[in-house]
Formats: structure tokens, C-alpha cells, sequence
């Protein structure tokens, strides 16, 4: 069997950091872990050519030479993946399908054409595809309720991975989170119950980078790492004398919950281990909204203490906050911009709220009847996409609240100085091998061109490029390649805050910064479906 794996185009988003890719002579941050552990699962016999299609594209000669067409996805990624799907078909080409965006809407692969849908985890469901294959059958749905054991999980195919072409590798230690957040879908797709990897397994696969040549950055990709601690600390402990054996080849990155700032322990084992940051779900500093959306854990400790103890363990801190929620008082997206300037998070992931299908918010806005029909039933997962349901306050409140929101966290002084802050707030227990690492090469472009861009092309950022370079190399010199790549990552923010407000402009059908808002009593063209639901 001739297998071609694609993985689909993502469009321009927060995540994709286009215009700092550009200047470093990168394609992708990281590679697409769920697929090349699928080419691992496939039988040794099968011929497989992989492509992810934001690092390189696939030629005729494949679409010719294959039998069938693998694809998994992400929602963000659905206009590329249909497009692939209706090709494979005209083309007479067998297509299967998985990832996240499948398994939460399997209806709209079908309706593009797809033949087998690979569904939930595929250490249990591609054996079923296989022997489906084998037995000749050319359709079928493969679902399991149980969730696998992870530690039987085989070692994705790095080897099919073009590595120069991204910023970080990455590797899953944990799938699942202990949480019960109303608007997550981590829960639905993965259970409550963390599942974790032996230190040996994944000690074996950084072992295989190792060996590949890769040095520099590693995500763990896990939705919350700490989800089990026990388990997670076992790991940490294998890791840090690896790490030592090895030189510190790779500096990690994570996503955990905020209640990592209670524990003292594991935040030096992350530290010792080479982490460099955390990205931390933060959603929104106003804690009626937190409860509401049944966040619980983000409400024990003041956000604010909990991110400073962060920091002062050495960690640098990404964040996501939330527009939309049910009950959210006028001035969310204000007290959002405090929280991000008193806490100097220097990258703040600002999105609207989307209701996810299979999750508790999405049930319960079905059963109030306030989900919207047609197009606007199912979310983007873009972060500046309006919501696909009825808020409790007006659209175009919460729309100009995002906009000016994002807007002004990315104007680029404001930009710069967080960066600065958040890399001189960092804890004295920061060293060498905690830095974001980046290939000789690439490092010594991404400098030039950063110089070029924000020291010298900018007259208004040239005294503040210089002056904050210049205090961070003399009192944190540690710190440097860190701040560097984030001052750098401006680049692409600049950018996609334009994006972003034209974006939802277009939704609105006017630009929110510019004209005045409609009247109260008007209806925008975004909410005449998600009106007509509510009146039915």
C-alpha cells in the first residue's frame, strides 16, 4: 500500500508567527506530532511519502503514485483540508481522515467525500482502518470509546520531518487534563483522567532527536503537563541527569495550569530541567466569569501572585485570556490589558470565545437554544472569529472590546517593554539552559535582520531597541537569546493585529476603530442567523 500523508495548511493566526518565520528562514514552529506518530502505527510494509504542506508542498507524481490519501486536522486548518479531501475524490483517490476536527465534527468530512474517518485516538482506531484495508473494504467510520494507554504509544517518525524548516520539535508526554472547564474540549477528546508516558519512553524519543542532530527548543505539547504530578515529577527526575549526560542539548517549553505556582517543587524540577516557559490559560482576570465557566482552579490564589512566583522560579510566561463569556461585565477586555501590563506577559493570546462541539458550554447553549444554525454553527478556531452563539451582552460590545484590546497590547512600544520587563522579572534560578535556543544560522539571520528591522529601519522603536538591548545584555545577559526571539516575534504580531481588525471588521460590516458603533437596537449582519435561532 502507498500511503501519501498530508498535513493541511494553517491560514495566518496568532500561533503562526508568519513575519518572524520570514526573517528567521523558517516555515513552521513546530512539526505536526498527531501524524507522524500515525505513519508509526501504519504496518512496515506500507510505502508512505509525507508532506506538512506549511513547510513544503506534495507534486502530481504522488498524488499519482499513491493509493491512498491520509489527512489530519485541526479546525483552524478546514479550508485546506476539504480542499485536499475533494481532490483525493476527483482525482479517484481513497482519502482517511483524522485528528481533532474529524472526531468533532465527522460529518463534514463526509460531506467533502472522505472514505475512512480514523476517529479519536489512533493507537486504538488505525488498527482498524488497517484491517479494514485489508479486508477490502473502500469506506468506514473506526471510533473507540476506551482511551489508550499511552505507554504503548510507538516513537513518532521524526525521520520523515524536514527539521531545518521549524523553530521547535515536539514531543507529548501526557494527553488528557484533571479539569473540568465548561468551554475546553480537551476533556471531551482526551477524558479527565491524565494519561501519561514512561520516562523512558520519552527519554527514547529525545534520545532519537538527539541522535537526528536537532539542538535548540522542544515543545511538549501536552495540553496541561502537570495534569498528573506524580507522574509528571518522575519524568522530570529521569530528565534532569539526561540532560546533564547530554549538555543540554534542547530547552523545553510547555502548557500547564496556574495552580503550577502552589508547587515549589515541581516548578525547580522544570527549571533544573531545562524549561524556559510556560503558557498558562489564564482567560480572564475577573473571577465571577472564572467560576461561571466552572475554571475553578484559577480562582484559589490571586492571578497576579501566582504568575510573579512563576517568573521567580525562572520562567518566562505565555498566556491566554477570553472575550465572551456568559455574564461578563462591560470593561472585560480593559481589565484583560491591566492584568497583561501589571503581570508584563509579553505575548497574550486575546481571543473571542467559541463554543466547541461536544463540550459542556456547547450542550448547555443547545439546550437554551442559543447556538447559531448554518455557517455559523460551527467554530473557525481562529482567535478572531465572533462567536457562534447568542452572549448575554451585545456582539459589538464584546467585538470592539478585542479589537482595541489587541490593538493596544500590540502597539510596539507597549510590545518591546513587556518583552523587557518579563526577561529582567525573571528568577535568579534562570542560567544557560534555560534560553530559547536557536541553530547557529538561523540565530545569527534572525539578529541582522531583527537589527535592520527594529534598530535602525524604525526611527520610533530605534532608542528603545537599543537602550532595553543594552540593559538586558548588561544585567541578564542569560536572558538574551530570549529576548531577542521576542522582540523579533513583534514582527509578526504588528502585523496580525491588522489582520485581526479587518478580520472582524469584515464580520461586523464596519470597522470597529474608526466609525461609530449601530445603534442598540440594530442588527449587525453576524448576528441575523444566531437572532433568528433565539426567536424561533
Amino acid at each position: 500500500m502507498k500511503a501519501l500523508l498530508l498535513y493541511p495548511q494553517f491560514p495566518q493566526s496568532f500561533w503562526s508567527y508568519d513575519r518572524f518565520m520570514e526573517i528567521a528562514g523558517l516555515k513552521a514552529v513546530i512539526p505536526p506530532l498527531g501524524i507522524i506518530t500515525v505513519a508509526a502505527l501504519l504496518p512496515q510494509n506500507w510505502e508512505i511519502r509525507f508532506y506538512d504542506r506549511n513547510v513544503s508542498l506534495e507534486t502530481d507524481a504522488d498524488w499519482d503514485w499513491c493509493d491512498v490519501v491520509i489527512l489530519s486536522a485541526m479546525m483552524v486548518q478546514k479550508p485546506d483540508f476539504h480542499a485536499l479531501i475533494q481532490k483525493a475524490v476527483k482525482l479517484g483517490k481513497k482519502v482517511a481522515v483524522g485528528g481533532p476536527y474529524p472526531t468533532s465534527v465527522p460529518q463534514d468530512s463526509l460531506n467533502s467525500g472522505a472514505n475512512y474517518l480514523i476517529l479519536d485516538e489512533g493507537e486504538l482506531t488505525v488498527p482498524q482502518f488497517i484491517e479494514a484495508i485489508n479486508r477490502g473494504e473502500t469506506q468506514g467510520i473506526f471510533r473507540s470509546m476506551e482511551k489508550p494507554d499511552v505507554t504503548l504509544s510507538p516513537i513518532p517518525r521524526f525521520d520523515l520531518l524536514q527539521q531545518d524548516a521549524y523553530l521547535m520539535m515536539a514531543v507529548q508526554f501526557s494527553r488528557g487534563c484533571p479539569f473540568n472547564c465548561e468551554f475546553c474540549d480537551i476533556i471531551s477528546l482526551y477524558g479527565r483522567k491524565p494519561r501519561t508516558k514512561e520516562p523512558s519512553q520519552i527519554l527514547a524519543e529525545l534520545q532519537v532527536l538527539y541522535d537526528s542532530g536537532w539542538r535548540g527548543s522542544l515543545f511538549i505539547v501536552d495540553d496541561n503537563f502537570i495534569g498528573n504530578k506524580r507522574n509528571v515529577k518522575r519524568f522530570l527526575k529521569a530528565l534532569i541527569p539526561w540532560m546533564q549526560q547530554h549538555h543540554y542539548p534542547f530547552t523545553f517549553i510547555t502548557e500547564a495550569s496556574v495552580n503550577l505556582a502552589e508547587d515549589d517543587e515541581l516548578l525547580h524540577l522544570m527549571t533544573e530541567a531545562g524549561f524556559y516557559a510556560v503558557f498558562l490559560g489564564i482567560e480572564t482576570p475577573d473571577s465571577e466569569s472564572l467560576q461561571g465557566a466552572r475554571k475553578l482552579q484559577n480562582t484559589r490564589h490571586p492571578l497576579v501572585e501566582s504568575c510573579r512566583h512563576i517568573n521567580e522560579a525562572g520562567l518566562l510566561i505565555y498566556a491566554g485570556f477570553i472575550l465572551g463569556f456568559d455574564g461578563e461585565q462591560t470593561g472585560a477586555g480593559e481589565r484583560i490589558q491591566a492584568f497583561v501590563e501589571e503581570t508584563s506577559i509579553p505575548q497574550p493570546m486575546l481571543g473571542i470565545l467559541q463554543a466547541l462541539p461536544n463540550t459542556a458550554l456547547w450542550n448547555r447553549l443547545k439546550q437554551e437554544q442559543r447556538l447559531g444554525e448554518g455557517d455559523n454553527i460551527h467554530p473557525t478556531g481562529d482567535q478572531n472569529t465572533l462567536m457562534n452563539f447568542i452572549p448575554t451582552r451585545p456582539i459589538a460590545e464584546i467585538a470592539k472590546e478585542y479589537v482595541e484590546g489587541f490593538w493596544t497590547l500590540y502597539e510596539p512600544s507597549r510590545y518591546l517593554s513587556r518583552c523587557f520587563r518579563q526577561c529582567l522579572d525573571l528568577g535568579s534560578r534562570l542560567d544557560h539552559k534555560q534560553t530559547m535556543q536557536f541553530p547557529i544560522g538561523k540565530g545569527l539571520r534572525l539578529v541582522t535582520q531583527l537589527i535592520w528591522h527594529q534598530g535602525i529601519r524604525r526611527p520610533h522603536l530605534r532608542q528603545q531597541f537599543w537602550g532595553q538591548l543594552w540593559t538586558v545584555w548588561r544585567k541578564k545577559p542569560q536572558v538574551l537569546n530570549l529576548y531577542l526571539g521576542l522582540c523579533a516575534a513583534g514582527e509578526h504580531f504588528w502585523e496580525y493585529r491588522t489582520l485581526a481588525r479587518e478580520r472582524i471588521s469584515q464580520q461586523l460590516g464596519y470597522d470597529i476603530l474608526s466609525e461609530p458603533q449601530p445603534e442598540k437596537d440594530s442588527i449587525l449582519p453576524v448576528e441575523r442567523e444566531l437572532v433568528a435561532t433565539e426567536t424561533r
